[in-house]
């Protein structure tokens, strides 16, 4: 969670380097909506976790607004305070995100991927950290996936998997292999 400006700053770096942006200081215009995105994302985190003045009040409807428009833009539907830093979405399109996930450091994720609830529960997915989703992978329930987990294109994940450095795929996923997400998330983190 993002409390002070140095937790700021280190997440905004974290997605940086995920993102492969290192060389670059800010998002170009019109060519980096997903980085410009992303830093609005850990903006947007740190003044809700910090409006003790006015004037962090007024950035915090600020980031709302302009945090709100990007997302509608591309289509990600994700709320604050889920994804830990590291997080490197690869392209435009449909992601679903449950405001009561939790999803750790270092996450890859793709297009058309659901990460959510089931059935009228409330509760959501817990995801640990170095992991890549891969396209339209659906996510569902109060289930738990480990670390270094690779999930496949189009899986549908309905129970836990515990077990670290795995991928897994189909539909209801299984595991397939014990390759994990080596080669899919920045080695660099």
């Amino acid at each position: 969670m993002i409390q002070t400006r140095e937790d700021l700053i280190e997440y905004m770096r974290c997605d940086q380097i995920a993102l492969h942006c290192e060389a670059l200081k800010r998002p170009r215009w019109g060519r980096d909506e997903i980085w410009r995105f992303e830093r609005l994302l850990r903006k947007l985190e740190f003044y809700s976790n910090n409006k003790y003045n006015l004037l962090h009040k007024l950035y915090y409807i600020l980031y709302k607004y302009r945090f709100h428009k990007i997302s509608v833009r591309l289509g990600f539907s994700i709320p604050i305070h889920v994804f830990d830093k590291g997080l490197s979405i690869a392209h435009y399109g449909s992601i679903v995100v449950n405001h009561k996930a939790k999803i750790g450091e270092n996450c890859r994720i793709q297009e058309n991927v659901t990460i959510g609830s089931t059935g009228g529960s409330d509760m959501a997915p817990q995801i640990g950290d170095n992991v890549f989703i891969a396209s339209g992978a659906r996510i569902l329930g109060n289930i738990s996936l480990g670390n270094d987990i690779a999930v496949g294109a189009n899986a549908v994940v309905t129970k836990s998997f515990k077990e670290n450095h795995i991928t897994i795929a189909g539909v209801p996923a299984k595991k397939i292999s014990d390759h994990g997400s080596v080669g899919f998330v920045s080695p660099k983190l």
